[in-house]
């Protein structure tokens, strides 16, 4: 964990190494979809056995190196693990002869499955693999032997050191129950952690390891250290490694890194120059970010990269995370994942790496292995997952364990588990309260009150600021005197940040949001207002969500509404001995409560922070008004704590109209938090998962008014899909409009197409690129021609259609009287056949946009406006029908009545060619109201005949759009007499077409002489993509101003007005 620092006391360290109780990790197979360093090369070679990987060092060992490289030999192989295998490998055969080495001995071994993954994962890389010249050019580092010596005893340190800190088996205090789990991934993520990268095959320079508070980063620094010292980590690069604390580079003094690396060694600064000069054999870790004071330099002109010269340890910092200094090092940074924005910008080239503590498997084989009983293990583990954020929380390691202490306390006192813990806040407070004994409760001369707020006013003074570490000037500000500090120190709530200083932390960051949280219920009887007032804006910070990164005061937000809770404020009361006041409540209620026709913020990912504090508090009072109002969410539901919240808050939205769902969980096998072979068929709270989704469903049966659902970048299983499918199917639910956008194959299924039957309310259904098989298709066909399928708008996008899909497709609408819009994309429809005819009668608005139609398509279509009586939009955009096809529909429309109001044509491959049957047509018909030519080459001649049917006082277009169709200022003297003229255009498009200065001079003083009603109004064009059916309907008109869309710059209008 990043989090604590190495050289504190050793007791308050929050790793997680194996356990001394002799519990051992899951057996689960890594594989390269659950790893955190999914772009590795060769990671494949994880899978094969002890047996296969000790063969396979044999032959390898045995193969001819590359010219100029020394050959491998076996001591370097013997006990190289998988991860360092294929390391030597890229490093001894470099390019793409690492690969065909592989392949090479895999097929000695008889391993065809190996050898095709060897031959694919080279395919893949070849064009951007970095060739062979560029590996293994390193100097060699000659030391004397008594700096070998040194060398020696730093290591001999850094394994005393180290080993102390692993053995540590009680935290905090003396918890003799207390044990650490050793996530499974550890030891595959340190033989792994300097594999060469996809897709140049290059080792890369800095590796980040990104978690949470106390998920494991300077438990993996610190096993790290110990195994380089025991020379079982990357032995044969033989590396110097250097465990840096930013606090050791956070010092008032200016200091060289060379003096920093010397009192290492004893004090050595000849050993450290010597050690500096070859940079290539220098490991840096660099821990401890979130306990800087310093701020890191953003100038690269004032970062240095002379190591042995003095320095502000700002400097020095940057210039190392920059490798302005020493960039030839290898770079390990452990951060916290709040303080990837901050850091991120100074690295070069990084590497990410996700730690994310204990899965959800470890979690509950880390309850089971602390109940030694097995029905409290059966009991705890039950109660645990039953609330999806403990859960969560548990995650950390210290975590897991807290919650698991608490909850043994509580069944041997006979407590039930719902009752003393109503949310996950009551746990913290449980605990924490349990570490403040008597001499702490009764200061002399004062209540423990007084002593609690003070505490309670630098956390939470530190939260504001997002400050972690504190001095003395925050001590004395917090009134806080060094008996205090003490004290809390003693029970472990404050830790040392740093051995020898005055600097301090909480031992935990959810330490300080809980007791920040804490002072905002304490009452102070002798105050005025008898409580910590809480104003709108700090309300708002605590609910925002900042853009793509976690808002630091979450943890805060949520502790302080769990504190809220009747039940939760009362345990306080007891618990710590002081005085709650719940005055914040209604604060919180007033801000906090969704306005009329108000939606709640929408995150990046994952939920709005509101509705993880309203589950906290869980009072459905509270809940139920802030919440009345909420007309819209969109919900990211990426775990199974997002289902539950979600499915609680939902509950309390009456006037629900749209919600906008993305589910990338399969509710019932929960698989996304498996990695891997699971212990038990199912995992823990797998079932519970089912229920909550069913709740979470039970929205469309209750909620009248809940008329619109999105599923977008979704993912379920097939459980999960009929759960939805059933509630969708209710005769209570009243969905108008369904849509799913970039599903898996799971998610549009049979059960969900049944649903236009079964409910009589919905009438518009979008599909769009997602895939559909030939099942759902038939079944779709087959409830198009269904009486009962009351749908009056169909719209599919990316949905290809076979022969005999599209055929029965074509049949069955002609059968559906209620079918009114139909909008196909991408739908494959020609392919080389004459496309059927899907202009059925009852058909007003018809979209085949990209549908692979040629000029032969456009026969059957013209056919059919004739007989079609209905049809008032049509879109072919972006279908080659060329001139011939647009021919044949311009014919129809100059010979024929037709209801035709709205045409598009876009990229439909015409020239100036067709442009006199489209104003031959234009002349006879007079229903046609917008037409849309954009992105077609019909240039100043074709421009010019357009305008021709627009002068005449008979026109009837109101919408014309010739959007980058290649013409000049040549045609710039008919559109201004279109300009002068006409009196029914109210939309005009010229935009992006190269006009020039005379062009846009022309055009101006036009609209400015215009002197017929309506007035001319310039609009700039805002954007290039427009929905599908916005480009059906058309653009909005105002019958009092005619629009004319253009991107002439403003300084090209002022050039002209300034030189005409």
């Amino acid at each position: 964990m990043g989090d604590v620092d190495l050289n504190s006391d050793p007791c308050s360290c929050l790793s997680s190494p194996l356990s001394r109780s002799g519990v051992s990790p899951p057996s689960l197979e890594p594989s390269s979809s659950t790893l955190p360093f999914r772009n590795g090369v060769m990671l494949f070679m994880l899978s094969v056995s002890a047996e296969q990987l000790q063969r396979f060092k044999e032959l390898l060992v045995e193969e001819d190196p590359s010219p100029g490289c020394t050959p491998l030999t076996w001591g370097q192989l013997k006990s190289a693990r998988c991860g360092e295998v294929v390391h030597l490998l890229t490093e001894y055969f470099p390019g793409r002869r690492a690969w065909e080495v592989a392949r090479d001995i895999f097929t000695k071994m008889n391993q065809t499955e190996l050898c095709l993954q060897t031959q694919r994962e080279l395919n893949e890389m070849l064009p951007n693999l970095e060739p062979e010249a560029s590996s293994l050019r390193r100097r060699v580092l000659t030391l004397e032997e008594d700096e070998s010596d040194k060398i020696r005893e730093y290591k001999a340190r850094v394994m005393s050191e180290h080993s102390t800190l692993c053995d540590r088996t009680c935290w905090p205090g003396n918890n003799v129950d207390f044990f650490y789990q050793e996530p499974w991934r550890e030891d595959t993520l340190l033989q792994c952690l300097l594999l060469p990268r996809k897709p140049q095959g290059r080792q890369p320079g800095t590796v980040v390891l990104q978690g949470d508070a106390g998920v494991g980063k300077t438990t993996v620094a610190n096993t790290l250290m110990l195994r380089w010292a025991q020379d079982t980590f990357y032995a044969h690069k033989g590396w110097l490694a250097f465990y840096l604390h930013c606090r050791e580079l956070d010092r008032p003094e200016e200091q060289s890194f060379s003096e920093l690396i010397a009192h290492k060694l004893s004090g050595s600064l000849a050993l450290a120059s010597r050690i500096l000069s070859h940079p290539e054999h220098l490991l840096l870790l660099l821990d401890g970010f979130e306990e800087l004071t310093l701020t890191l330099i953003d100038r690269p002109e004032d970062l240095s990269e002379d190591w042995g010269q003095k320095m502000p340890g700002s400097v020095l910092l940057t210039s190392l995370l920059s490798k302005r200094m020493l960039p030839d090092a290898t770079l390990i940074v452990f951060l916290r994942s709040s303080l990837w924005k901050t850091v991120s910008p100074f690295l070069k080239g990084p590497s990410l790496i996700p730690l994310t503590g204990f899965s959800a498997p470890e979690r509950s084989m880390y309850f089971r292995s602390y109940f030694k009983n097995r029905h409290d293990a059966d009991a705890a583990l039950s109660f645990a997952t039953g609330n999806a954020v403990l859960f969560s929380m548990c995650r950390v390691p210290v975590t897991c364990w807290l919650v698991c202490s608490c909850l043994k306390r509580q069944m041997e006192r006979g407590s039930g588990l719902p009752q003393a813990f109503p949310n996950a806040t009551a746990v913290f407070a449980h605990y924490l309260s349990s570490l403040l004994p008597t001499r702490v409760r009764h200061a002399v001369g004062e209540t423990h009150q007084e002593q609690l707020k003070r505490l309670c006013s630098l956390a939470a003074e530190g939260m504001w600021k997002n400050q972690w570490v504190f001095g003395e000037t925050d001590l004395s500000l917090a009134r806080l005197d060094e008996r205090d500090v003490e004290a809390f120190l003693g029970v472990r709530v404050l830790r040392r940040a740093v051995a020898g200083e005055d600097l301090v932390a909480f031992t935990h960051p959810s330490f300080q949001e809980f007791f920040a949280a804490l002072l905002f219920v304490l009452c102070f009887p002798q105050r005025l207002r008898n409580f910590q007032a809480l104003d709108r804006f700090r309300i708002l910070q605590l609910l925002a969500h900042p853009e793509r990164r976690r808002n630091h005061l979450a943890g805060m937000a949520l502790f302080l509404f769990g504190l809220l809770n009747d039940t939760c404020a009362l345990a306080v009361e007891q618990l710590f001995g002081c005085k709650v006041s719940l005055g914040n409540k209604r604060k919180l209620l007033k801000v906090a409560t969704v306005p009329p026709d108000g939606d709640l913020p929408t995150p990046k990912h994952g939920l709005p922070q509101l509705l993880y504090c309203l589950h906290e508090i869980r009072e459905e009072a509270f809940v139920g008004q802030i919440l009345h109002n909420h007309r819209k969410a969109r919900l990211a539901i990426s775990e199974v704590r997002d289902l539950q919240v979600s499915a609680f808050c939902l509950k309390f939205c009456p006037r629900l109209q749209e919600l906008e769902l993305a589910v990338a969980w399969a509710v019932a096998k929960a698989t996304s938090l498996s990695p891997g072979r699971l212990p038990s068929p199912r995992p823990e709270g797998s079932d519970r998962s089912s229920l909550w989704w069913q709740d979470f469903c039970s929205v469309f049966k209750t909620h009248e008014s809940l008329e619109v659902l999105t599923v977008k970048d979704s993912a379920m299983d097939t459980e999960a899909v009929e759960i939805l499918a059933a509630a969708l199917r209710h005769p209570h639910c009243n969905l108008r409009k369904l849509i799913f956008k970039r599903v898996g194959p799971l998610v549009v299924s049979e059960g969900i197409i049944r649903v236009l039957v079964k409910n009589q309310y919905l009438r518009h259904l979008e599909i769009r690129d997602s895939e559909m098989g030939p099942r759902v298709m038939d079944a779709l066909c087959n409830t198009l021609r269904h009486p009962r399928c009351f749908l009056q708008c169909l719209r599919l996008e990316g949905c290809p259609f076979d022969p005999t899909n599209r055929a029965d497709f074509t049949k069955n609408l002609k059968r559906n009287i209620h079918l009114k819009t139909l909008m196909l994309r991408r739908g494959s429809l020609e392919r080389g056949e004459q496309c059927p005819p899907v202009v059925a009668r009852q058909l007003e608005r018809l979209s085949l946009e990209s549908c692979d139609l040629t000029p032969l398509s456009c026969g059957s279509l013209a056919f059919s406006l004739v007989s079609n009586q209905s049809l008032t939009h049509l879109s072919l955009a972006e279908n080659a029908l060329q001139d011939d096809g647009a021919k044949q529909l311009w014919n129809v429309l100059r010979h024929f009545p037709s209801p035709l109001q709205r045409l598009v044509l876009r990229s439909c491959a015409l020239t100036s060619e067709c442009c006199q049957d489209i104003a031959s047509a234009l002349e006879k018909n007079k229903t046609l109201r917008s037409l849309d030519l954009g992105c077609n080459s019909l240039r100043d001649n074709g421009v010019v005949l357009l305008c021709q049917p627009l002068l005449n006082p008979d026109s009837g277009l109101q919408v014309l759009e010739l959007e980058e169709c290649q013409f000049t200022s040549v045609c710039c003297p008919a559109l201004t007499s279109v300009l002068l003229h006409n009196r029914t255009l109210r939309h005009l498009d010229l935009s992006g077409n190269s006009v020039g200065l005379r062009g846009a001079k022309l055009l101006q003083d036009a609209a400015l002489k215009r002197v017929l009603r309506p007035e001319v109004v310039l609009k700039k064009r805002q954007s290039r993509g427009v929905d599908m059916m916005r480009r059906l309907e058309g653009p909005e008109v105002n019958k009092d101003v005619l629009q004319v869309v253009q991107d002439w710059k403003d300084e090209l209008c002022d050039q002209a007005a300034g030189t005409v």
